[in-house]
């Protein structure tokens, strides 16, 4: 399994949409609105890092509202309790 975020800018007033749409998204485990430099952050995952590319982090982008995104993938995850 293959896992990243993808940090996203959107247009103002957007952020609460954007990550509505995104969070419906095949793939995408948690898209949540935040303060800051970006606006929504998303964590995606997929079998492969093939498919993350062609369709998780394609189907994100053309949501309408983002402006700009940043593909953070994941290298090593921590264990959680």
């Amino acid at each position: 399994m293959v896992q990243a975020y993808i940090l996203i800018q959107t247009e103002v007033g957007r952020a609460a949409a954007v990550a509505s749409d995104v969070a419906g998204i095949e793939g995408v485990t948690r898209a949540e609105d935040v303060t800051g430099p970006y606006d929504v952050i998303v964590h995606v995952q997929a079998p492969d890092v093939d498919t993350l590319g062609d369709q998780v982090i394609v189907s994100v982008q053309k949501v309408p509202g983002i402006t700009r995104t940043l593909t953070c993938p994941v290298v090593s995850a921590a264990a959680t309790a």
